[in-house]
């Protein structure tokens, strides 16, 4: 299976905190991949690396390289461009203060879609990929704000789907949701699958386990461990893995 996404001894600092420390990884195309352990270990600062977001950190500095489809992104490479194929949902929900419409054709108008049975057919699209049409439909020039937590963080992926991206990163989409809004979300996070790569860092390992095909275990800015979910939880060839797996720390 061929890897949309590599790093090669991806290094990271914060002034005179390495955050990131050697990093190598191969990420296959259209799989869920999770990002787990304990808080503070570089999993968000990893995850940014993909679309350049460390770049709007005061004093960061990178080392090494990160490649989208054979391509350093760090070299050359232009940031807006990426940022259309390598899109990022936050841990809390952030719809703009615009109408439910709005949000959604903001990409698209951005990139240079005018035309409005054009960006007719992207909200709709966009809204059906995040199971959020048939809530929304009849009222797309309503505030988004006025949504519910879990279907502003559905808005949210389905305002980086609009663009047409290739890969979706999400840092802890579920982390401020209830369990059904989670539920939803893993539903289509998993729908998602057939067509875009995600990686989303978790702290629930339960949903790794429920949705992810492959795992990387991060602790103090290495990742100790990455393999397919069910191996990595069952039979993990490190110590600290299955230590922070149990519940010894974290």
């Amino acid at each position: 299976m061929s890897s949309i996404l590599s790093t090669r001894d991806l290094q990271l600092w914060y002034g005179q905190t390495h955050v990131l420390k050697g990093i190598d990884i191969h990420i296959p195309e259209k799989n869920i991949i999770a990002l787990i352990g304990p808080s503070g270990c570089g999993k968000s600062t990893f995850l940014k690396c993909f679309n350049r977001l460390n770049e709007l950190e005061p004093q960061c500095k990178i080392s090494g390289s990160v490649l989208f489809r054979g391509r350093d992104i760090y070299s050359r490479y232009d940031v807006n461009s990426l940022r259309k194929s390598i899109g990022m949902v936050f841990q809390k929900p952030n719809p703009f203060p615009m109408s439910i419409y709005d949000n959604i054709a903001y990409g698209p108008r951005v990139h240079g879609i005018r035309k409005k049975t054009e960006l007719d057919e992207i909200v709709e699209r966009s809204l059906k990929q995040a199971f959020l049409w048939n809530e929304t439909k009849d009222r797309l020039k309503t505030n988004a704000l006025g949504l519910s937590g879990g279907q502003q963080q559905r808005l949210c992926i389905a305002r980086a789907l609009a663009v047409s991206p290739e890969v979706l990163l999400m840092d802890e989409p579920t982390s401020a949701l209830d369990p059904i809004s989670t539920a939803k979300i893993e539903s289509l996070v998993k729908e998602l699958k057939s067509k875009f790569t995600v990686i989303m860092v978790t702290h629930n390992m339960q949903q790794a386990m429920r949705i992810a095909d492959k795992t990387a275990f991060f602790l103090l800015g290495e990742m100790i461990e990455f393999n397919n979910t069910d191996v990595l939880f069952k039979t993990p060839f490190d110590k600290r893995t299955a230590d922070y797996i149990s519940g010894q720390f974290g």
